[in-house]
């Protein structure tokens, strides 16, 4: 949603925004101009905002029982899904779409970045603030888009790609799907969407006809002759016509390895030359919230990241482990929706149980009302180790600290990126500079 109003405000449009808490985020729109308000009051509703001249575009994210979005509803404005107007905006340019259960935003800004550092004319519209322009939105170009293409509700149907890719198709969001195999058949709908093959890209294990990337000889770019140079992937990549060597690349974990393997893939089909793509990946510093560092020292490490699934967890686990082998770390989770709590009960108890220390949160509620039964506490009883915790938000700080691991991650899509700067000032004042 902040991409959008980033987008209409550059335009030159008066953007006016509602979110339930100021965070970092509503301050730098603020800082631009944007105007944001936390009540939910008819009375922040400007008096120059009438059917004729507003747009108000929703979110799901917004209770039903909002009252300025039934104001708007009763009185006639016109009201568009983010996606809704997405496509709008991207339907008469060249448009890549990236879509899936996992990876959409750091493959989103990974070929966003490579695609405005080629010199395309290009708008990216992310999901995460990426690193290098601080801000969701690369680029001001009117002929090509790139867009984080959203399985909720179904929303990416209403986008018109050019090329896509689907980097995963797990189940999530069942509270709208009910099964993955609904799930599956929306990904596989929007796939269809793609008449060229040669312009839909997916990873070898997921079962869709498309152009394939990953790591294994079948694939039409792989990633190959992988190794650890100065803490950077280094790597080469078959394409169809020639390799890549010696591409280098900062972002750990062999899922970022595989996001930037995405963006590669649909990059050099597009166009952009190998020389090129190289340099974009070397320069790409990553996203705030995916694995970002807050502190990095030899005795201590805190890392930020958005994960909010279990093979999510997973990914950020194995991350953890590649980099740091013999180190203690600790987990900090908040767990994001009352309805995937429950739906992955298990798979947040098995991923979570992998590292040495596990502190939980309560459940981040968003859209949702309290479920009976689906509490935090249910979940830390289902974790298979015993150095586990519940802790309320205020008393964070304090347990952390009385902890001797030397990696903190803080894991969840809620509100605990709020909690992150906190801890770190906690962390430098008691630990690092004692």
């Amino acid at each position: 949603m902040s991409a959008l109003a980033r987008y209409f405000h550059s335009i030159g449009k008066v953007v006016y925004g509602y979110d339930r808490t100021q965070t970092k985020l509503t301050k730098e729109l603020e800082q631009v101009g944007i105007s944001v308000h936390y009540i939910d009051d008819l009375k922040n509703i400007s008096s120059n905002v009438t059917k004729e001249n507003t747009l108000v575009v929703i979110t799901p994210a917004v209770p039903k029982s909002h009252s300025e979005w039934n104001y708007f509803i009763d009185n006639g404005f016109e009201i568009k899904k983010r996606s809704e107007v997405l496509g709008l905006i991207t339907k008469d340019t060249y448009c890549f779409a990236v879509a899936g259960t996992h990876g959409k935003t750091t493959t989103s800004s990974i070929l966003g970045h490579i695609l405005y550092q080629s010199g395309v004319d290009v708008t990216a519209f992310v999901g995460g603030i990426v690193e290098n322009y601080h801000s969701n939105l690369i680029g001001n170009g009117k002929t090509v888009t790139v867009v984080e293409a959203d399985e909720f509700d179904r929303s990416f149907l209403k986008l018109y790609p050019d090329m896509a890719c689907i980097t995963s198709m797990d189940a999530d969001h069942l509270d709208i799907y009910g099964d993955k195999s609904h799930v599956e058949e929306s990904f596989i709908e929007f796939a269809h969407k793609i008449q060229d093959k040669n312009k839909l890209f997916a990873p070898t294990e997921v079962e869709l006809n498309a152009t394939k990337i990953g790591f294994t000889d079948s694939d039409a770019f792989q990633a190959k002759n992988i190794r650890i140079e100065n803490g950077a992937y280094v790597f080469d990549v078959k394409t169809k016509e020639a390799d890549i060597k010696d591409i280098r690349f900062h972002l750990p974990g062999k899922h970022n390895l595989s996001n930037a393997l995405m963006a590669l893939s649909m990059a050099k089909t597009y166009g952009v030359s190998d020389e090129n793509i190289k340099k974009a990946l070397a320069s790409f510093k990553g996203i705030e919230r995916r694995f970002s560092y807050k502190i990095k020292t030899d005795n201590l490490v805190l890392i930020d990241d958005y994960a909010h699934h279990p093979t999510e967890i997973n990914a950020v686990y194995e991350a953890v482990k590649e980099l740091y082998p013999n180190k203690k770390n600790i987990a900090i989770f908040q767990p994001h929706l009352f309805s995937r709590t429950r739906d992955f009960f298990d798979g947040f108890a098995q991923s979570l149980s992998q590292f040495d220390e596990v502190i939980l949160l309560d459940i981040y509620p968003a859209r949702e009302l309290p479920i009976e039964g689906v509490t935090s506490e249910f979940l830390l009883n289902k974790i298979k180790n015993e150095n586990k915790k519940l802790v309320a938000k205020a008393e964070l700080n304090n347990a952390v600290l009385n902890s001797d691991t030397q990696i903190v991650v803080m894991i969840g899509a809620g509100d605990i990126g709020e909690m992150v700067m906190p801890l770190k000032k906690v962390l430098e004042d008691k630990r690092l500079n004692k």
